[in-house]
C-alpha cells in the first residue's frame, strides 16, 4: 500500500488523476474536451470491473482493512437519526473499542453496538483498533438486554480484527465474557441482525456476530484467524499470508457458500472506501428487508429459528 492506495489501485488511480488534470486543463484554457474526457471516463470504468471482478483472496483482505471504509459511527450517521450513545458496562470501564446506543432507523427504534476503528494512529490507540476488552462485550451485552427489555430490534456491526490480546483483559475475563455473549445473544427474545463490515475476526467478531440474519459486505471478511496468524502458526512464515488467506478461504463469497453468512451485501464498484454513503444504502436496504420480515415472527419461533441455525452449522465424521 501507499498512502492510502492499494497496489492493485494504482492504475485506476493514475487515470483517474489523468482525467481530473485533463478537465482542469480544458476550464482554465476555456477547451471543449467532452469528448475525450467521456473516452478516458469509460477506459478507466473499464478498468474498474477488470480490477474487482478478479480480485485474490489477499486483494480483499487489504480491502476490508483499508482505513478510509466506513465504520460504525459512520453507518450509524448514514443510516440513522437521533442516535444516542450509551457508556460503560456498569462493572468496570466504558470500553472505546465498542459503541453502542439507541437510534431511529426510518422510525422504528434500533439498538446498534458495533466495533469502531480510528482514522489516524491517535485514535486507533484510543479504539485499540477496535479490539474489545471484556469490559467492551460485558457493555454489548447489557444494551442487547436493555433493548430486549424494551422490544428493540439490534443491530450489531461487526469490524474487528479479534478481542484484545493483552494480559488485563485476559485477568478480567476474555473468554468468560465472549462466551457469555453467545449464550445470551441465543436467547434474546428481539430480532438481531448482523453486518460484518470490514473484519470479521475469530472469537473477537462472533461475541457479537450471532444473530438471526448475518449480512456481509461484499469485500469483507469474516475468519477463525487473520491470514498473517495463520501463517505464523502453520509455516512459521507471515511472508505466506497470501496462500493462508486461500486456506482460510475468508471472503464473502466464501463464507456464503460454506453457509457462515446469510447474505452478501453489494458495495459500489471501486469499494466502500470510495462510495462510503452507497455503501451504508445498500446495507440500510439489507438490514431494513430483515427487519421487516422477523418482525412479524413471534419470539418463541425467532429463538428456535435462531437456535435451529448455529445447531446446524458446521460438519463432522466419526472415526
Amino acid at each position: 500500500m501507499s498512502g492510502l492506495i492499494l497496489e492493485f489501485e494504482k492504475p485506476i488511480v493514475e487515470l483517474e488523476r489523468k482525467i481530473l488534470e485533463l478537465k482542469q486543463s480544458a476550464t482554465a484554457a476555456d477547451l471543449n474536451v467532452g469528448h475525450e474526457v467521456a473516452a478516458l471516463e469509460q477506459r478507466a470504468e473499464e478498468m474498474r470491473r477488470r480490477v474487482f471482478s478478479s480480485l485474490t483472496r489477499y486483494q480483499r483482505v487489504q480491502l476490508a482493512r483499508h482505513p478510509k471504509r466506513p465504520y460504525t459511527l459512520d453507518y450509524v450517521a448514514y443510516m440513522t437519526t437521533g442516535f444516542v450513545e450509551l457508556h460503560g458496562d456498569r462493572g468496570f470501564a466504558d470500553d472505546k473499542a465498542i459503541v453502542g446506543g439507541l437510534a431511529d432507523l426510518d422510525g422504528r427504534p434500533l439498538m446498534i453496538v458495533g466495533n469502531q476503528k480510528g482514522r489516524d494512529t491517535k485514535e486507533n490507540l484510543h479504539r485499540r483498533f477496535a479490539m474489545p476488552n471484556p469490559e467492551g462485550y460485558r457493555k454489548a451485552l447489557r444494551l442487547m438486554h436493555l433493548a430486549a427489555r424494551f422490544g428493540v430490534p439490534i443491530l450489531s456491526i461487526v469490524d474487528t480484527p479479534g478481542a484484545y490480546p493483552g494480559i488485563g483483559a485476559e485477568e478480567r475475563g476474555q473468554a468468560e465474557a465472549i462466551a457469555r455473549n453467545l449464550r445470551e445473544m441465543l436467547c434474546l427474545p428481539v430480532p438481531l441482525i448482523v453486518a460484518v463490515t470490514g473484519e470479521g475476526g475469530s472469537g473477537g467478531a462472533l461475541a457479537i456476530a450471532l444473530g438471526d440474519v448475518v449480512l456481509i459486505l461484499e469485500n469483507a471478511i469474516y475468519s477463525v484467524i487473520s491470514p498473517e496468524g495463520c501463517a505464523s502458526i502453520l509455516w512459521r512464515d507471515r511472508s505466506r499470508n497470501v496462500q493462508a488467506a486461500d486456506a482460510l478461504r475468508v471472503t464473502a463469497k466464501d463464507c456464503l457458500e460454506l453457509g457462515v453468512v446469510d447474505e452478501v451485501v453489494p458495495e459500489p464498484l471501486g469499494g466502500a472506501h470510495r462510495h462510503q454513503e452507497a455503501t451504508a444504502a445498500n446495507l440500510k436496504a439489507a438490514v431494513v428487508r430483515h427487519l421487516d420480515r422477523l418482525a412479524a415472527t413471534p419470539a418463541a419461533e425467532l429463538l428456535a429459528q435462531r437456535r435451529a441455525k448455529y445447531r446446524a452449522m458446521g460438519a463432522f465424521r466419526e472415526g
